[in-house]
């Protein structure tokens, strides 16, 4: 698989794009684009900083980043938080996998989905759209650490 491919390989896993069709049909492991995640992460926040580039800094440009920012990636990293949130409630580690699998989401995961929520407006608000960008490439660092680092919990 070639570099561009990789990059595509990591857009289609971590976004809602669908670049799929410009991939070989042959399934190649996921860990030989993990390095292009950053990349990835880095290109999801340029334009989800579009709003904030157009308009200037402010609540509204911010917001709007935010929302577009879930929606390129699927809500991805919000689910998964929320049921981070929610398995804390779990006492036993069958009882955490069993509330992360759950598709509802309780009240922990709501708290947790409203915080962060304000925090990255007010964050983008106030840091501006080259903070997305790095933070979009920097948090897709940390689950390539990770999958090196730690087994699967399933």
């Amino acid at each position: 698989m070639t570099r561009p491919q990789q990059v595509l390989l990591a857009l289609v896993f971590l976004t809602r794009l669908p670049l799929g069709r410009f991939l070989p049909p042959r399934m190649v492991p996921l860990s030989e684009a993990a390095w292009a995640f950053p990349l990835a992460g880095a290109m999801v926040g340029a334009v989800a900083g579009l709003p904030l580039w157009l308009a200037g800094p402010g609540l509204l440009p911010a917001a709007l980043a935010v929302a577009l920012a879930v929606w390129l990636t699927g809500a991805l990293h919000e689910d998964a938080l929320a049921d981070f949130a929610d398995a804390g409630g779990g006492r036993t580690h069958e009882d955490r996998l069993r509330i992360m699998r759950d598709p509802t989401i309780g009240s922990y995961g709501t708290m947790a989905l409203i915080a962060t929520a304000l925090i990255r407006v007010a964050a983008l608000a106030a840091l501006g759209p080259l903070a997305l960008i790095g933070a979009a490439a920097l948090g897709r660092v940390a689950p390539v650490l990770l999958m090196r680092a730690l087994p699967p919990a399933r």
